[in-house]
This record gives structure tokens, sequence and C-alpha cells, in this order.
């Protein structure tokens, strides 16, 4: 702010001293010609001016120094007035922050005075019953225990009276959790409370159920917040569908609704859960609006809702929104969920996917609060994003896409989905949709030479598995940029070619490869947790019917979760192909990948843990957790990982298609696992025991092996820091890319450090399947095959720079290589090392 003033006063000094220290006025027909040039170019150059000039007559009279003191005014108070809005949406910011925080204190206060007076009580209690055991008569035993009952709620029913009498009791249920002391809340692991942050967001401690609380501000009245948010299938990524059965007015300007609701199961191993529901809006006394919801059981002796098949009845404990309107605009929110998502009837490993609250705030509670933080800047500063779209239809297509994913996860038969039998192995399930294609996800039936075409059925490939030792954000982040290493690129072609087409056949024996693979960004949220784009795969050849098809390939992929700082954070990669011209109407088929943490731990915050702005977590110094609860468990955590993978098909190759995609998904299957031991922390990083062939040395006695060989023949040390650090750290980190292979006719990679993983685009398993040849081109093998003798004679050569491959094909230039002898402890060749300095991708 300072040097936005003196950078206005500099300038106004320069004025001032042109046209002999007379001062410069501007008639209204000036400024508003310049103004018009401001907006088309706030910092023109001297020949702009004097153009400026010239087109104006009006402007002939000043002198191109003014003109450009004049613009420099201009962007000074344009500065300042940016700055000033700034800093008042902080000082709003903070002034509604610490609303929460006091109301927050006083909770916690209210909270303390309550445990005081139970101690109090239970003292008293125990003092009472320590005099009755020693009083024989039964009338004080009796009269004692009596005082501590209390009157039966009032009994309810279906009518509109008994209705309310429950409206009204789960009103006061919920604003008890939200402002009260119902429940016992604690800070979310890793949310840091201020100006800059979501909110204020805490996870129950020892309550029934798993339940989440967040309190933020919004820029958005309160009626439009409550709108947004009763709009379920605008945002709630686990719906399925809602059917509101009656609707009632209360004589206090309220509204009853009887709601029935479906949620999708996250993964192929659980059922997916349904409610009934009643949902009470209201205004208070105080002019809040309120949004609050219950489950509708027997304990209400309310309306009933028969169980349905397919779907385990869970339970909503008074759950809802508290929206006040605040001072200068927008409003203060307040959300409570509150659910018993019946854990015991899923299988004991997926048990803590229900008994989370940390994923229910993450899943539920903050994605509200997500979603109107970005309505709020999309009213503030609307735009359009990606290829033309704006926000709102952005997020309607990334709905879309999770929709889709979650139908092929769970596969309802009142959709048309049907199972297939299993080749006797139960580890990937197919199912059959034999309707599903003629709209996919909305698209027209296509026709073909006039005729409708055949491809009416679509078939779904899944399957979960277990994951160990690897953080959901890294396999996801790895999945998203490596496609080679698990994906074919055959079956993407088959696939996009159906969704151009409309007609589909198998892919053929010369399918095309990947080509350059280019990502095109269309969106991301606020808080930057989820990503849409499309990815491009160039001049990628498709054989079909005996016929090539070349062309692109273009997917829409959804992303989110790849934020490792964030606790027991699930994440996913879902994408479908699209035709190259992407419209509203398009067809989507997505397909893709869903980890969720199953990290027991995650919820065992202390309650003793405050909720003020210094609660920060330790940050390493690129703002990465450097120690704390992640770290500590990182070698004992595991993730559930659900594939579906859907293709349209003929309906004649039924047999041939599931052959195909159950072989397709169990090859993925094992990529999967190969990465995942590969990015485990026990196999990746500085300190880790790295894994290498049967018969290898250890990873510390291969690093010293290969330093003292390079001090040996190189004269000088490859490692500066060795005598700080240890020698595989030292190596790991080295800015060149460093990799060994065998002495072996055909020789292959055995190690490398990282700057080598990323030189060759692999994983520290996948890297034993490269041979040294692969990387080379034809001019680089001629080099090598002449210079490798003299490695073994004298120990080391100098290479002149060059043009290597990556396993994905992506040609790399370096400008200097050396390579040497690594000798072992008996003076025997080991291995070939290789340095491969200042390289970087062509």
């Amino acid at each position: 702010m300072m040097a936005v003033t003196s950078a206005c006063k500099d300038a106004a000094s320069k004025m001032s001293s042109l046209d002999n220290g007379k001062y410069v006025r501007y008639t209204p027909e000036q400024v508003e010609a310049l103004e018009r040039l401001y907006y088309e170019c706030p910092k023109p150059s001297s020949m702009r001016r004097q153009q400026l000039i010239r087109e104006c007559p009006i402007l002939s009279n000043i002198e191109p120094k003014q003109i450009k003191v004049w613009f420099q005014n201009r962007r000074c108070r344009e500065k300042q007035r940016k700055e000033a809005s700034r800093l008042q949406t902080v000082n709003r910011k903070l002034t509604a922050m610490n609303r929460l925080l006091m109301e927050e204190n006083d909770r916690l206060q209210k909270q303390v005075s309550q445990l005081v007076y139970e101690n109090s009580y239970f003292r008293q209690q125990t003092q009472n019953a320590t005099l009755a055991t020693t009083d024989t008569s039964c009338e004080s035993v009796v009269t004692s225990g009596q005082q501590n009952l209390t009157p039966p709620h009032p009994p309810k029913d279906a009518s509109p009276a008994g209705l309310l009498s429950i409206a009204e009791e789960t009103l006061a249920e919920f604003l008890s959790k939200a402002t009260g002391t119902a429940v016992e809340w604690v800070q979310m692991p890793g949310m840091k409370p201020g100006p800059d942050s979501i909110g204020i967001v805490a996870i129950s401690h020892g309550c029934t159920g798993v339940a989440a609380r967040a309190c933020g501000l919004v820029g958005l009245e309160p009626t439009r917040v409550a709108e947004i948010l009763k709009d379920w299938p605008s945002w709630f990524r686990d719906f399925r569908a809602v059917d509101v059965l009656n609707v009632l007015s209360t004589g206090n300007g309220g509204t009853i609704e009887l709601l029935y609701m479906q949620l999708y199961a996250p993964t192929t191993l659980a059922p997916a859960r349904d409610f009934w529901l009643l949902r009470y809006t209201s205004v208070l006394e105080d002019g809040s609006l309120v949004v609050c919801e219950r489950s509708l059981n027997n304990t209400q002796n309310g309306p009933s809702m028969p169980p349905v098949q397919n779907f385990v009845r869970a339970e909503m404990l008074p759950s809802g929104y508290l929206i006040r309107p605040c001072e200068g605009g927008g409003s203060i929110i307040h959300i409570v969920d509150h659910m018993d998502l019946e854990p015991c009837s899923v299988p004991e490993v997926l048990r803590p996917l229900y008994k989370s609250s940390t994923l229910l705030a993450q899943k539920n509670t903050m994605a509200a609060l997500r979603l109107l933080r970005q309505i709020s800047q999309e009213v503030s500063q609307p735009n359009v994003t990606g290829w033309g779209r704006r926000p709102a239809a952005l997020r309607a297509l990334s709905q879309k896409l999770s929709r889709g994913f979650n139908e092929a996860v769970n596969g309802f038969t009142d959709e048309g989905w049907s199972l297939l039998e299993n080749d006797g192995v139960d580890d990937v399930t197919l199912l059959v949709n034999m309707s599903h294609g003629k709209t996919m996800m909305g698209a027209n039936i296509s026709y073909s030479n006039g005729f409708p075409s055949m491809s009416n059925a679509v078939l779904c490939a899944k399957a979960s598995m277990l994951l160990q030792n690897v953080t959901p954000a890294m396999l996801i982040r790895f999945l998203r940029e490596h496609r080679s290493e698990w994906a074919d690129s055959s079956i993407d072609a088959y696939s996009a070619a159906a969704i151009r087409t409309g007609q589909c056949g198998l892919p053929g024996s010369h399918a095309g490869t990947f080509g350059g693979q280019v990502i095109l960004p269309l969106a991301q949220t606020v808080e930057h947790e989820e990503f849409m784009e499309v990815v491009k795969f160039e001049n990628v050849g498709h054989y079909r019917d005996d016929m090539l098809m070349p062309g692109d390939i273009f997917l829409l992929q959804l992303c989110n979760g790849v934020d490792e700082n964030a606790v027991g954070t699930s994440a996913e990669l879902i994408f479908a192909p699209i035709d190259a011209s992407f419209s509203d109407d398009a067809p989507i088929l997505p397909s893709g990948f869903r980890i969720i943490p199953l990290d027991s731990g995650m919820d065992a915050s202390s309650p003793n843990r405050t909720l003020d702005l210094a609660s920060a977590l330790d940050v390493g110094p690129a703002g990465n957790r450097a120690s704390g609860d992640c770290a500590g468990q990182s070698g004992k955590s595991k993730s559930v990982m659900t594939i579906a993978f859907q293709f349209v098909f003929d309906v004649h190759l039924q047999d041939n298609v599931a052959a195909m995609a159950r072989q397709y998904v169990r090859s993925i299957i094992a990529s999967v696992q190969r990465v995942a031991l590969a990015l485990s922390p026990s196999n990746f990083g500085p300190h880790a025991n790295l894994q290498t062939p049967a018969g290898a040395p250890e990873a510390h006695t291969l690093a010293r092996w290969i330093s003292q060989s390079y001090r040996c023949y190189m004269g000088m040390e490859l490692l500066k820091n060795e005598g700080r650090e240890s020698i595989l750290k030292s190596l790991w980190h080295h800015s060149d890319a460093v990799m060994c292979c065998s002495l072996k006719a055909l020789p292959n990679f055995t190690f490398a450090n990282q700057s080598g993983l990323d030189m060759l685009e692999t994983t520290l398993v996948a890297l034993q399947d490269i041979t040294l040849e692969k990387i080379f081109d034809d001019n680089g093998k001629k080099t090598l095959a002449s210079e490798f003798p003299r490695i073994m004679q004298q120990g080391f050569i100098c290479l002149q720079g060059g043009v290597c491959l990556s396993s994905m094909g992506r040609a790399v230039s370096y400008e200097k290589a050396v390579a040497w002898k690594v000798l072992n402890e008996e003076e025997n060749a080991h291995c070939i090392c290789f340095m491969f300095m200042n390289w970087s991708f062509v």
C-alpha cells in the first residue's frame, strides 16, 4: 500500500513540474478520450500516445509527457481502488470470522460450565447412592430414583400437527448442534481458520454416528444460499435421486417436506444408502433462515417408508443449515451434517468409511461451502471459462461425469443393468445394459446409412482392490500424468471411434500408439481442490474392419483430491471420450478410478485441541506438512480403490467385448498394483530401502559404490554433500539424471535417481523393464556400440550432447553424458552408471 501511494506521489510531482510548473486541467471530453484508451491499453507506448494525439484533436494541446503522467496517475488510482476493495473484503471477512470465533468461545464456555455442573451432579449422586445403600427404607430408594426421570416426548403422528411437532423438535436439536453444546466438536485435522480459509470446520468426538460442522462467510443472500443448498442434484456428488412426497405449510410461515432420498455407494463392495426424511424450512425471530432435516422412523411415530431393495436404510440425525444475514451483504452460514450410516452392513475392512467424520466433512459439509464460495465469486466476477462455457455449465458437466461414474459403480437393476457370469474368477464384475446405449446420458440415437445403429448396449467392467502404503493423492496424480503406464491406446481409440460414429467393433491388432498428450484446462474450484480438463492425444491411429481411422482422441477428464496436505482425502480420476465439437448434448460414458482412505486413525483427534487462529500445522519450506498426523501414519496407511470402465458395443459382439473388457481391467489392476508398490514410502524417497532386482546390493550400498567409482575414475566428487547427508539421499536428489544398467548382452536398467526417473518418465519398478538401447536413437546406438568396450577397458567415457527417448517416446536432449564402471567391494565390475547432464524434453 505504501509503495502504491509513493508511486502516485512521484507521478503527481512530475505532472506538476511539467508545463513550466502549471497544473494541467483536462476537459471532460479529454478525460473521456483518455479513459477510452486506458480500457483498451492501460500502459500505452510512446508511439501509441502520439497516435492518440493525432487521432483526437481535442488532445492536441497536451504534451505527450503530460499524457504519460496521466496514465501513470490513472494506473495508480486503479491500484489504490483495487487495494482498498481488497482490504475492505479482508476486513469484512475478519469481522465475520471474529464473530464466529466469539460464538465458538461462548459455546466452549457453556460446555465448560455444563461439564462442571455435571461433575458436581455426579458427585452428589455418588454420595446419595452411598447413603441409599445404608438406608433400608424402600421409599427412600424409590424417591431418589424418581428424581432423575424426565417427562416423555409428546406423542406424534402423521397429521399436520404431529409433523409440526417433529419439525419443531428437529429445529431445536439442530440449533443445539450448530451453536450449542449438544455435540462435542474438535477442529478438523489439517484445517487452519483464517480470512483466506474455507471457514471453521469441526468434526464430532464421541457421539452417535458421524457428524461434521462448518461455519463460514459467503457473498450471497440467505434465500439464495438456501435455494442452492436444497438443490442436492446440483452439488452433492453421492446423490442419486429424491422424491418430494408431501409439502405442508405451517402457521408460522414455514414449510415441511417429506422426502425420500437415495445415495450412491462409493465402492463396489458396499450397498447404497437411502433416507426417509422430514425437512423443515423456517425463519427465526432474528431474521435467520433455517433449513433442518432428520430421518423419520418409528421413534417419532410419523409416516413410514417401506424398505427398498438393494438399499440400506440409513439415519440422518438433526442436521441442516443456519443462514444469518451479514452486515454489508452476504451471509454467515452454519452447516451441520450428522448421520448414522449403518457401518455394520458393510465388510469390516470398509467400516472406517462409514465411521469417519472426516470423510463426511469433506464429502458433504466442505463441499457445500466450496460450492457457495465458487458461486459467490462467479457472481462478483462473471466470466466465460474453458471452451466458451460458463462456470455453471462446467459444474453441471462435472456433475454429469461424476453421476455417470457412480451409476457404473453401483449398476442398479432399475436402470437396466444385469449381471454377466464370470469366467471362474470373481476379481472383475461385468454388467451389461441393453438400453443404456440408446441414450448414453442424454445423447440421441445415431444413424448410419439411414438405419439405426446397433450400438445400443453398454458393458461395464468394475472391480475394487485394497492398497497399502500409498496416498490417494500421489497415486491419482501418477495415473493422470503417466497414462501410458496403465492405459491401452487401442481401447481409447476404440471408445473414441464409438463416440464419434455411433458404430462399434473390437479394436484391431494394428492399433496405433499414443502421440503427443496435450492437457487443456477447463475449470478449477476456488480452493483448487478439483479441476476439469480436456486431454488430447494427437495422431492416434486405429484399425477397424480393415480400415485405418487416424485422428486425435479427446477425453473430458475430472480430477480431484490431489492435495496431499488434506488429511484423509479421497481422490478421483474420471474421464470420458468426447468428439472434437464437445457440444452440451455430447454423449458421456465415464470411466475411471476412485481411491478412498481407510485410515481409522484420522478421526482420532484430541478433544483438547483448541480452535483458534494460531492452531496451524507445521509446514516445510515449500508449504507442505513437514510432520504431523499423516507423516506418522505413512507407513501403515490403507485405502480402497474402485475401478469402473464402460464400453459401447454391438449386441452381437457381447461375448468378445466382455472378454476384452475383463482382460483390460485385469491389466489395469496389475499396472496399478505395480505403480502403487513403486510409489510406496518403503520403495520411494531418499530414506527408503529402494527395491532392486534379486541378488542386487541394498540401495545404500549401491549408492556408495557409485560414488566411490566415480571418484576413482573421474578424479572428482560426484556428491558434494556426502559428508553432511547420507549418500543415498544426496544421490537421489542429484540434479542430473543418474541411472545404472546391468552387465548383460542386452543391458537393462536396475536403478535411477529421481531425476533419472523423471527423464525416463517411469517408476522404480517399471524401470527394470527398460533396456539401454530403447532410450537411444539410431545415432546414439551406433555411438554406444563403439564406445561401450572402452568403458570396460579404461573405466569411463564422456559422450557429447545428444538426444535420447523416454519410456513414453518423448525426445529428451542432454548437454553432456558420462558413463563409468561401478566396482563392488572386491573391485569387480557390478554395473555401468550413466549420468545425463542438463537434460530437458524437446
